[in-house]
């Protein structure tokens, strides 16, 4: 194996984290909760973290690297959605008094599902391109800006295709969109809160990773996987 395809055990773990939230994301988007008198999907409770992490990966390990985490993280989301729906097809026990509950998240997953992935795949790719272009042309400094603009779009593209794709219909117009501009707005600020600790994880990983990737002459084809 060539050496440049080799991973270390920092991206192994951010990877595995990056998966887990996105799934866990998937799931919790069913519910829309009410915070004081702004609604938001319960997502918002672990989605930023997929962000961050995919700030952390960008910044350390550049674009490329990060397009194998979006992919897999895509990938796993799918499975989730798949396997969801082989449960809902089997029978249930006649004792079980669970199915309706069961069947109305993970019927409705499908539907998130599509949107979910969608946007995700979309906003997650905006996110780092946006932060590896940024650090090219700063020159590596202000990894602070660079992670709250990235953030800023990424979040804005995915909630434009999001919400629409999931809720239209369901939810009325004026509610959906006030969704999508909390939702950039609070996972925004999400990030601007736990910078400081992704600062220092970031620094921390480059230390003992002895790595930090500038993605020059590189394509941003988010199909390229092999490029990694």
């Amino acid at each position: 194996m060539k050496e440049k395809n080799l991973v270390s055990v920092p991206f192994m773990v951010l990877g595995i984290i990056f998966c887990i939230c996105l799934v866990a994301a998937n799931l919790l988007e069913t519910k829309v909760i009410q915070m004081g008198p702004l609604s938001a999907t319960a997502g918002l409770i672990v989605f930023p973290i997929s962000y961050i992490i995919n700030d952390c990966i960008a910044e350390v390990w550049g674009f490329r690297k990060a397009r194998l985490i979006i992919w897999m993280g895509f990938l796993m989301n799918f499975l989730v959605v798949v396997l969801g729906q082989i449960a809902i097809a089997l029978p249930a026990a006649s004792f079980w008094e669970g199915e309706e509950s069961f069947n109305f998240v993970f019927g409705l997953a499908p539907r998130i599902a599509v949107a979910s992935l969608t946007a995700f795949l979309a906003g997650s790719f905006t996110n780092a391109y946006v932060l590896s272009r940024m650090k090219v042309m700063s020159h590596g400094k202000n990894f602070s800006a660079r992670a709250i603009v990235s953030t800023l779009f990424g979040e804005g593209v995915d909630s434009v295709i999001f919400f629409p794709l999931a809720f239209g219909g369901i939810i009325p117009l004026n509610e959906l969109l006030m969704l999508m501009l909390v939702q950039v707005v609070l996972k925004t600020l999400y990030e601007i809160i736990i910078l400081p600790v992704t600062i220092r994880v970031v620094k921390y990983i480059k230390r003992i990773d002895n790595t930090d990737v500038y993605d020059e002459n590189i394509s941003y084809n988010i199909l390229k996987f092999k490029e990694i």
